[in-house]
């Protein structure tokens, strides 16, 4: 059956022609340099972050003929195709946030003066709550959506290489490696997400936009290759409530159902891992002598103090929870280094179940994101024996860019050693993979983890700190007793918000 079902676990089901992940920021940072020349009548973005500096070819050579910064690239569209339609639109960060952005996006907006690009900050989220999408739109013709945002810390490669000039930022400083994945579409999948886009705008600026016309060229970089072919596309979402919208938890169930539907192996990558109703999940998998194996990649420590108050605290208690339902020895949870030792800030956000489903997207495996923040993801099913060997060779290709080795030694290594575990443990002779464990805390640590501070599900648990345990709980609680009664039917039959079970 369907993991994908409109209306319950995805927004929108819509056919691509092709589908093509790009995996770290140099592939989609070069996916952009070929798309947007190409475009013929718009160019719509959706980001928590955009600075107009970012390089988008950092090799060192720039010029006034070939510019590679992404604000140039766009003011030089704009002066050479006046009808082109540009339209950036990009959360209207909290103050804190901005300045540790040397207050862009804000000051972006300076970059456009005089232009008909358009770049409009959005604050039309509830308190607290952020616009966390990042989605392109070229024509309607082609997209690209997943964790990635245009800023100028983000660049890297596959190679993740301790000393690399070309991380550079505009104040000389260099930051660290960083791991991204985006998935690119065609066709009506691609069209959905500029639907997505004119939704968000027309809520934000009280405009509509509309739909862009089709155009006989296409967009896509000729140097990209179609991983998928002819595929279906889910959409899912998560939007808060706000104002007279009602909360969209499409990635909460999606999730769930991913989870509840994996047969032999629960691949992950993702920023944060806070949730205790996916946790819950994810150990009554670990429970079951027959179910599957769980591999989780995420980041070490979390570049930002706040996010190591708050986020990395708080996973201490979920890692702790899945060590001890872990009877049967199947979880396996990482955090990845460079050759040299350096941390790899892991800001994707993946799940491969079996070989049969990925999805990319935005959303992290904390509260916020399935309820309080706006997110988007794509996720695709296997239906050929080539959707299964594409799938399967993502997996196997994110797993040994970590450790430096090729998918195809990774796939090798999983049927000599029978399961994804014991190829990393196989393969991995260098330990870049290091096992991500419970961490001591103090005891306002344990207060922050407790009650999952800067964390809340949705926007009437952000106003009830000090409820937020009980609550959360409660929702995990229900769902164990979903799952006793039949995971699937309790999910799809229920319309009721997952985590208030109202």
């Amino acid at each position: 059956m369907s993991i994908l079902t409109p209306g319950n676990t995805c927004w929108r089901l819509e056919h691509a022609a092709r589908v093509a992940f790009l995996v770290d920021t140099e592939a989609y940072f070069n996916a952009l340099a070929e798309i947007l020349p190409k475009a013929q009548r718009s160019i719509y973005l959706l980001g928590w972050s955009f600075d107009p500096r970012t390089r988008l070819k950092p090799d060192g050579f720039d010029g006034p003929d070939d510019p590679d910064e992404i604000g140039q690239i766009l003011v030089a569209l704009s002066r050479r195709r006046p009808e082109l339609d540009i339209r950036l639109l990009i959360w209207k960060s909290a103050l804190p946030i901005s300045a540790s952005q040397n207050f862009f996006p804000h000051r972006g907006r300076r970059w456009f003066r005089n232009t008909t690009v358009q770049l409009r900050l959005d604050e039309s989220v509830p308190l607290g709550a952020c616009h966390h999408q990042k989605v392109l739109i070229v024509d309607d013709a082609v997209a690209i959506c997943g964790g990635g945002d245009i800023s100028v810390d983000r660049w890297d490669t596959a190679a993740h290489l301790d000393d690399d000039e070309r991380r550079i930022m505009p104040d000389q400083d260099y930051h660290p490696p960083r791991h991204e994945v985006m998935m690119m579409v065609d066709g009506a999948a691609a069209s959905a997400l500029g639907d997505l886009f004119r939704i968000r705008w027309r809520r934000s600026a009280d405009e509509v936009v509309p739909k862009a016309i089709p155009v006989s060229s296409d967009p896509w970089p000729m140097r990209v290759p179609a991983h998928l072919h002819n595929v279906q596309v889910g959409i899912a979402r998560t939007e808060p409530a706000w104002k007279r919208d009602e909360m969209v938890e499409e990635i909460r169930r999606l999730t769930l159902m991913s989870i509840f539907e994996a047969k032999d192996l629960i691949y992950l990558e993702n920023q944060y891992f806070t949730s205790p109703i996916y946790t819950e999940a994810l150990a009554t998998r670990l429970g079951e002598p027959d179910g599957p194996e769980v591999v989780l990649v995420s980041t070490g420590y979390s570049p930002s103090w706040f996010d190591q108050l708050t986020m990395d605290r708080a996973r201490n208690n979920m890692l702790a929870r899945l060590q001890a339902a872990d009877v049967f020895g199947r979880l396996h949870t990482y955090w990845p280094v460079t050759r040299a030792g350096q941390e790899v800030i892991v800001h994707s956000k993946v799940t491969i179940i079996d070989d049969r489903f990925a999805r990319v997207g935005s959303a992290n495996l904390n509260n916020r994101s399935g309820g309080f923040d706006t997110e988007c993801e794509l996720a695709v099913e296997a239906r050929t024996p080539e959707d299964h060997m594409a799938i399967s060779a993502l997996r196997d290709r994110l797993i040994g860019h970590f450790i430096g080795c090729t998918g195809d030694a990774v796939g090798k290594a999983r049927e000599e050693h029978g399961g994804l575990g014991g190829a990393i443990e196989a393969l991995d002779l260098d330990h870049r993979l290091r096992r991500l464990g419970p961490r001591k805390m103090s005891t306002p640590g344990e207060m922050i983890a407790a009650f999952h501070i800067g964390d809340p599900a949705d926007v009437a648990d952000s106003w009830r700190v000090f409820r937020r345990r009980e609550r959360l709980y409660a929702a995990s609680r229900r769902l164990s007793e979903a799952l006793a009664v039949g995971r699937r039917r309790a999910l799809q039959d229920s319309s009721k918000s997952i985590t208030s079970g109202k």
